[in-house]
């Protein structure tokens, strides 16, 4: 009911209306659960989550260095470049091929606004101990990229069975890769944001933490963004998911349990979970056609969450839950203002919250 005048609940107060004192209700969402739960937190209606995050100075363009230009980096390289200058004042790249990074910075310095030559950030090779003096951080290295063939091809050739994600056949493979750079960080006291884009993003994440002496609210995964755009692919083909598009979310890990809700405010789970299998599933509908599922992800997961993140705006992205080493990176919307994340708190319908949860314990348990 009204907090004010005890009226039974109704989107506006009918009875304060008539006195001109239109107010928002505030309602009791009885048998509704919250993000918030999983942090140890009260179940607050209408309330955000407020964390620690990376403070960004404000006097200055920030400085994004990218470590690895294979696909998928060469293809944020490509977005930043192109879309980040408003925020950016200088791109690093480094990787251990000369050839490729003195191809990129040509290439990426070539491509310019007619007779505006000074409208995107400039692109600069690195040294491998100047990865850290910048703003951010962004690791895109891998060592195992499953080969570009048909799906059942995929799982055989890397013995695993049909319901495991392909994406974990990457971790053992570039775990050391993500551990190095992180204890490099630790050691040149970097104080930025570690961003994680490589395969499986949230796992890499945590290796990175329990690996380093970097604060968890310095590493932040970018892999939810394309399973949004994802999503939303499916929901503009199909009519039965169109809520999507107005009332839908995404959480959870960019892998196997992703959850997808086609609706936070009139939750159908047997069409989230029918959306969700579509989405997870997208990046095999490109494999099955010969071609390696990147530009999506670099650009979703990658360019556009990370430029959203250094501007404060809202975006999916991992963050991590938990207290010491029992915890994990778990996906949602979120935004990074002033050295603080905020992360929508939405009221959960019991069954999507338990999904949600099922995904943030799986993923502790890796």
């Amino acid at each position: 009911s009204c907090k004010k005048c005890q009226t039974p609940n109704t989107k506006t107060c009918k009875r304060c209306q008539t006195r001109n004192a239109r107010h928002e209700m505030q309602i009791e969402r009885s048998g509704m659960n919250y993000l918030s739960e999983l942090m140890g937190l009260s179940a607050e209606t209408g309330r955000n989550i407020k964390i620690k995050g990376v403070s960004f100075p404000k006097d200055r363009k920030l400085t994004v260095n990218i470590l690895a230009l294979g696909d998928v980096g060469g293809a944020l390289l490509t977005g930043l470049r192109v879309l980040g200058g408003s925020v950016l004042g200088e791109i690093g790249i480094y990787d251990l091929n000369p050839d490729v990074m003195k191809r990129y910075e040509q290439e990426m310095n070539q491509i310019a606004w007619p007779y505006d030559y000074d409208g995107m950030p400039p692109v600069r090779i690195l040294k491998e101990e100047e990865l850290f003096q910048g703003d951010v951080f962004l690791f895109c290295a891998s060592k195992a990229v499953p080969p570009v063939t048909k799906v059942k091809d995929v799982r055989e050739s890397q013995s695993i069975g049909p319901e495991q994600d392909v994406r974990m056949v990457q971790f053992e493979a570039n775990r050391p890769l993500v551990e190095h750079y992180a204890k490099m960080a630790s050691r040149q006291g970097f104080k930025g944001l570690f961003g994680v884009i490589s395969d499986p993003v949230d796992p890499l994440c945590k290796a990175a933490l329990m690996a380093s002496g970097l604060e968890p609210w310095q590493i932040r995964g970018y892999g939810l963004g394309v399973m949004n755009s994802r999503a939303a692919y499916y929901a503009k083909k199909d009519g039965r998911f169109a809520r999507f598009l107005t009332e839908g979310r995404v959480f959870g890990p960019h892998g196997k349990d992703l959850v997808v809700a086609d609706s936070v405010e009139n939750y159908d789970h047997e069409l989230s979970v029918e959306l969700t299998r579509l989405t997870v599933e997208a990046n095999l509908r490109v494999r099955e056609l010969g071609f390696k599922p990147y530009i999506a992800p670099a650009f979703s997961s990658g360019a556009l969450s990370v430029l959203c993140t250094l501007m404060g705006e809202w975006h999916y992205s991992s963050f991590y839950i938990g207290d010491g080493n029992k915890g994990a990176f778990l996906g949602a919307k979120n935004r990074l203002v002033d050295g603080v994340t905020e992360v929508e708190n939405l009221p959960l319908p019991p069954q999507l919250f338990d999904r949600i949860r099922c995904a943030y314990e799986n993923l502790c348990g890796l």
